[in-house]
């Protein structure tokens, strides 16, 4: 009975390791399966880390490139803002310069300019070329009563005017045309006693001769007309005043 008990003991110690041992590789197994599984898990966490980060960064790339593109904009509408300020500028220079161009022009009419008349340099004080003009023009139309009053008032008006000399030649002329001939007469010998070298004094001598002449006065006017060759040989006027001569008999 004693050696039956061992042997049943022998057994069960037996069928213990065998279920041991079988039961072993399936413990194994399972425990592989779990750190799969972690690794597994562990990966997705990684790849959703990895994925949220690359999502976050292509967020950051667009806001950045939404930002340059504002940029941009603001840029272009800046260069346009300066364009314009540009022209503004441009157009306000030359409205300026203009301006003070205008005022340099009216401000210089209210000065006295130096101006040549007949030859001879002068300053020409503000308004007169306009009233020389006026009575000239009063003369040409033949108006020859309005051109006498104008020029005796420029002549009373303007006394150091580089005009002078032509202006008293004219009235003259005018005179002379209203049949003054008394009053011509003296108005030319004014010009002739007062400006002996200026061009119009032959000329205003060769009128008192014509004047002279008109009147029946030979013996005046050979005497004129001698006095023009003398005093201005050469001249054109000396040319007409020998013609003259040899025609007076």
């Amino acid at each position: 009975m004693t050696l039956r008990f061992s042997r049943l003991r022998l057994a069960a110690a037996a069928c213990a390791a065998g279920v041991a041992f079988v039961a072993m590789p399936a413990h194994a197994g399972l425990f592989d399966d779990d750190q799969a599984r972690q690794a597994i898990l562990d990966l997705r966490t990684k790849t959703d880390s990895l994925t949220n980060q690359l999502s976050a960064a292509q967020r950051t790339i667009l806001d950045q490139s939404s930002r340059l593109d504002q940029l941009s904009q603001q840029v272009a509408t800046l260069r346009g803002q300066n364009e314009d300020l540009t022209n503004q500028l441009a157009i306000l220079q030359k409205q300026q310069k203009d301006y003070y161009t205008d005022l340099d022009g009216r401000l210089k009419k209210f000065e006295p300019q130096q101006q040549t008349v007949d030859g001879v340099q002068g300053e020409v004080q503000p308004g007169e070329t306009d009233a020389f003009n006026a009575a000239s023009q009063q003369f040409r139309n033949g108006d020859f009563k309005g051109a006498a009053a104008s020029f005796r008032s420029f002549i009373s008006k303007f006394p150091q005017s580089p005009y002078q000399p032509t202006a008293q030649y004219w009235l003259g002329n005018a005179l002379y045309a209203l049949r003054d001939y008394k009053g011509s007469t003296a108005v030319w010998q004014g010009v002739v006693k007062n400006y002996p070298q200026h061009p119009r004094a032959p000329e205003a001598l060769l009128a008192i001769a014509n004047n002279q002449l008109e009147q029946g006065q030979k013996a005046a006017a050979k005497k004129t007309l001698e006095q023009i060759v003398a005093q201005y040989g050469g001249s054109d006027v000396a040319q007409s005043a020998q013609s003259k001569l040899s025609q007076i008999k």
